[in-house]
């Protein structure tokens, strides 16, 4: 299990963390901000150059799962995670792949009154050698107070809210502590899809509205949009895996079998596996239909009918060109073999 301790910078997330290990029995203290500081050794500086934050490096991301993954393997029990995180789309990326490993998250908010925050951050001394150096990282975190307000909506509707302004850090953890033992602060309910260890099928489902306008889901687990749809599980058949998909994801039950618009060969591209990728011609979704679109909180958050130009602003690459040429097949009523997005044959 993980317990992920956020709010703004200056809220004293790491001094209650370092508290918190020692009432919660086999706990151990992660810091992400380490990873953060290795990259600099490891990427080169024109890659670091490109982001202010290394939250913002997909590699960043993706090492904080894979080393909480790695830890909890070494030593079983309990991660207390003192960490920041003010996009929604890093959280969702973050806490979906630690779903897809089946570790449960606990996330908990430290909220302080902003004036109370401000003092804090005034008072920390950063880098007692280097002042300069102090100041910068004090600005960073007054900068970071607007962000932080403006997530809290999406952040106090996920996470249970601990009020530390007039607490100090040991009694912050005792609170942490006991909303954890009580389930106060409950499991997060994003789910994933656990990582493919080899090449796998996948069928997605397009579906149109009167304008013409193609319907993208908004997953929580991961970045970017995409089509209803999924991996097909041993012995079904591909469309009617569309078909469970687009009922489980959207709460729609197609009456007809979708005619298949595209296959794409996806090339595996370290850690991920590639594999085939179907798209299907779901029909059209009447606006009366539409009206009745259910999301599932845990594994999608936003729905929306698109036109192809927005499309491209919103899909990741290889998911555009594949959504790309299953518009041009369905305009020609054919059907279209891409490798990696390129038709071919």
């Amino acid at each position: 299990m993980i317990v992920w301790i956020n709010g703004a910078f200056g809220a004293g997330k790491t001094s209650a963390a370092r508290e918190l290990i020692d009432l919660i029995p086999n706990s151990t203290f992660y810091d992400p901000e380490l990873i953060g500081g290795e990259l600099r050794y490891l990427l080169p500086q024109k890659r670091l150059a490109e982001v202010t934050d290394y939250q913002d490096l997909p590699i960043w991301r993706r090492l904080v799962v894979d080393t909480a993954a790695a830890l909890l393997a070494e030593v079983p029990g309990v991660l207390v995670v003192p960490m920041t995180l003010l996009r929604q789309e890093y959280r969702d990326e973050i806490f979906g792949g630690f779903a897809s490993r089946r570790i449960p998250v606990r996330h908990v908010l430290l909220s302080a009154e902003e004036t109370i925050l401000r003092q804090r951050i005034a008072d920390r001394e950063e880098v007692p050698d280097d002042p300069e150096a102090g100041a910068r990282v004090r600005q960073w975190a007054y900068e970071h107070i607007e962000p932080y307000r403006t997530a809290l909506g999406w952040i106090s509707a996920d996470a249970h809210t601990i009020d530390t302004s007039a607490l100090t850090p040991s009694k912050t953890a005792e609170r942490i502590a006991d909303a954890v033992r009580t389930g106060a602060a409950g499991v997060c309910e994003i789910v994933q899809t656990p990582a493919p260890t080899s090449e796998t099928l996948a069928a997605g489902v397009l579906l149109f509205d009167e304008h013409d306008r193609v319907l993208l889901v908004d997953p929580t687990y991961k970045p970017g949009w995409e089509f209803p749809g999924g991996v097909v599980e041993p012995g079904e058949a591909p469309a009617q895996a569309g078909i469970r998909e687009v009922a489980e994801e959207i709460g729609i039950q197609l009456d007809r079998i979708p005619s298949l618009l595209v296959v794409d060969w996806e090339p595996p591209d370290p850690p991920g596996y590639g594999g085939l990728r179907l798209l299907f011609d779901g029909g059209l979704l009447h606006c009366q239909d539409a009206e009745r679109l259910l999301l599932p909180g845990s594994e999608l958050r936003g729905w929306r009918f698109v036109t192809e130009a927005e499309a491209a602003t919103m899909l990741p690459p290889n998911r555009y060109e594949r959504l790309r040429w299953a518009l041009r097949a369905r305009e020609r009523s054919t059907v279209l073999n891409l490798e990696a997005g390129v038709p071919v044959g």
